[in-house]
This record gives C-alpha cells, sequence and structure tokens, in this order.
C-alpha cells in the first residue's frame, strides 16, 4: 500500500493527483503539518519597531502629505516582516502611528473596524466621536468602537503623534468591513476639559440608570491615564502591605474595561496597562493570539523567543501567537498592550502556557 507521504510513484498514483490539481482539489496528507501543525507556527515574527524613527518618518510625512478627503488619515502603519505586502502588525491586528500637524483637522468617518488611540506624549488633539468632542493626552487610551463616526482636530499650533490600534487584518479576512465618509470637518470643534461620555459614565463603579443595557463596546470614550496611573500605584502600595493585588511579585497590571458588563472595552481587542518595579522579570509565557505593546515610560528589555532587545519609552514591538515572551526592568516599567485576547478566547481557542509554573 502507498504511503500517505504525497510520493507519487505509480502511473495511477501520478494521474490521482494531476487529477487533484486539475478538479481544485488538495489531499490532507500532503499538508497535513501546515494546516495542523503540532504547536502554532505563525508567520508574524517578533518584531521592535523604535519611537524615534517612527516619529521622524511620521514628521517628514506631516511636511510632504497632507490629511484630507480620501487618505482621510496620516496613518502609517507597522509592517510585520513576516506578513510582507499586507501592512499588518499580527494577522488580526493592526498598529499605527498617526500624525496631526498644527491646526489641522481629519475629517469624520466610520467603519466596521473596532479602533482605539494610545498617547505616549503630547496634548492639543481631540477626537470628535459621534459628535462628543474628547480631549487626547498622554498616557490616555481613547476609544472609537466600529461604525462609530470620528474625526481629529489639532487646536494647537505643536504637532502630535499617537498609536492607533485597529481589527483591520481580522475584519479583512472575515469579510466584515463597511465604511462611510463623514462630515468634511468634525461635527463639533468645541475643546472642552471632559467629555459627554466621560461625565456620564467615568464615575467607579456608578451606572446612570438611563443607560443600564449591556453595550457590545464600552460607552466611555477616554480612559484617563490619572485613573491608570493610581490603580497601578495602589496595586503596588498594597503588596508592600503584604496584601494580594499584583500579578506577580513587582508587577502590577489592569485590564481596561466595558462599564456596561465588566468585560473587554471592544469585542474583538483587549487592552492592558502593566507596571514592573525595577529589577523585576516576568516569567516566560507563551499565548494563544497575538498582542502588540507600547513602552510608556522607562527602560527595560524584552525577550522575544532567545532574542533580548533593549527598549525605552515610545518603542513598540509584536509578540506572534505562542512566541515565548518575557520582561525585565532595570527601572519602573511602564507598558500599555492591546491584544486579539476576546477572539480567541469567544472562539474557544486561548490558551498560555506558563514553563516555569509547570
Amino acid at each position: 500500500m502507498q504511503q500517505m507521504d504525497g510520493t507519487a510513484d505509480t502511473p495511477e498514483l501520478e494521474e490521482l493527483y494531476r487529477d487533484f490539481a486539475a478538479n481544485d482539489m488538495a489531499p490532507l496528507w500532503t499538508q497535513r503539518d501546515d494546516l495542523m501543525p503540532m504547536t502554532p507556527a505563525p508567520q508574524a515574527i517578533p518584531h521592535v519597531w523604535r519611537w524615534k524613527t517612527l516619529f521622524d518618518i511620521a514628521q517628514r510625512s506631516g511636511d510632504l502629505v497632507p490629511v484630507g478627503r480620501g487618505g482621510e488619515r496620516r496613518a502609517v502603519g507597522l509592517t510585520n516582516p513576516g506578513l510582507p505586502g499586507t501592512g499588518y502588525a499580527t494577522p488580526t491586528l493592526w498598529c499605527a502611528i498617526q500624525y496631526l500637524g498644527g491646526h489641522e483637522t481629519a475629517p469624520e468617518h466610520r467603519h466596521s473596524q473596532n479602533a482605539f488611540r494610545f498617547v505616549v506624549e503630547g496634548e492639543g488633539v481631540w477626537t470628535v466621536v459621534n459628535g462628543d468632542p474628547v480631549a487626547m493626552r498622554r498616557g490616555d487610551l481613547l476609544l472609537t468602537p466600529g461604525w462609530n463616526f470620528h474625526g481629529h482636530h489639532n487646536d494647537t499650533a505643536n504637532p502630535m503623534a499617537w498609536i492607533d490600534g485597529l481589527d483591520i487584518p481580522f475584519s479583512s479576512q472575515m469579510d466584515v468591513g463597511f465604511f462611510e465618509f463623514g462630515s468634511e470637518r468634525v461635527t463639533d470643534e468645541a475643546s472642552p476639559a471632559v467629555s459627554r461620555a466621560e461625565r456620564l459614565w467615568a464615575h467607579p463603579g456608578l451606572r446612570p440608570l438611563s443607560g443600564l443595557e449591556d453595550k457590545v463596546s464600552s460607552p466611555l470614550s477616554a480612559y484617563r491615564w490619572e485613573h491608570t496611573d493610581s490603580a497601578l500605584r495602589e496595586q503596588l502600595a498594597l503588596e508592600d502591605e503584604g496584601f494580594p493585588a499584583t500579578v506577580e511579585q513587582g508587577h502590577a497590571a489592569i485590564r481596561y474595561s466595558n462599564p456596561t458588563t465588566g468585560g473587554d472595552v471592544m469585542s474583538t481587542i483587549r487592552c492592558e496597562f502593566h507596571r514592573l518595579r525595577a529589577g523585576v522579570s516576568t516569567p516566560v509565557r507563551h499565548e494563544v493570539g497575538s498582542s502588540v505593546w507600547q513602552v510608556f515610560e522607562g527602560e527595560g528589555m524584552v525577550v522575544l523567543g532567545e532574542v533580548e532587545t533593549r527598549l525605552e519609552t515610545g518603542d513598540l514591538f509584536v509578540v506572534p501567537s505562542w512566541v515565548p515572551w518575557s520582561l525585565h526592568s532595570d527601572t519602573q516599567f511602564d507598558l500599555f498592550r492591546f491584544s486579539d485576547a476576546p477572539i480567541m478566547e469567544r472562539l474557544n481557542f486561548a490558551r498560555t502556557f506558563v514553563p516555569s509554573a509547570n
């Protein structure tokens, strides 16, 4: 009997394989290792982008490429070298640096894809979400869930850059994308210190009776740095006092949550913030699904596979599915993270392996 190794050593078998190809068929036994590997074998590879380089290129784009209808955004996607020709950071996540010059306006539009912005430095830009102007400041997480109209306007003469995260690759693969142009400018050019969404939803543990229905995505458009910083600081303080509050010794972390469900801020993207004390190393982890990290403050190192890379403020790195990773901090080390975990968990593919805990 012929071995199932794809070898054609008889005229009859050669004819069978020709018929497979002629009729758009592919036998499992010739591709099992590719279709069903023993562990995930991602095409995306671990990669690091330097903030200083990104900002310089974004600034040059600001000098040469105007913002306006058509291109819509001066956003430059970070392309994973393992996914050439895609503009994708991972098979499910898109990450870009967006740059808005002084007194510029990015016109409004909406799309099916879920999006957020995270600000590592600067202020002066307002993102207008469904007519609600939301200030963008250092350390803030700003949400634009799918099918919400949004645009940006810069109230100052100074440029500003931030990162955008979206589920574009996943949406594209699933063929679920819609897009619609909105206002040529923004529907409200005001610049309030606090958005209407925050005034309604940003009160810890308190939910308005006017909004008791659960929402797929968080109705809170801004998660402010002062609250994130306070939560992380108190976790470490409680640890010092002998109470269980951190995920690991010296490692505080929070997950941004939807106040109507307690779940993730959006159905396809999880956002977290991590703080390591100086001199802390995290255990090596393997995780199904992919994530993108940005250093918010401090200095340290990430180990991706067997490669150690030093990091400083603003640098971004990507962790593909099942690639082992760990962090080490030289100073207090603050990092923002977003991932496709809600997708993996909902589809029951999520798995984590920590070798040191086995």
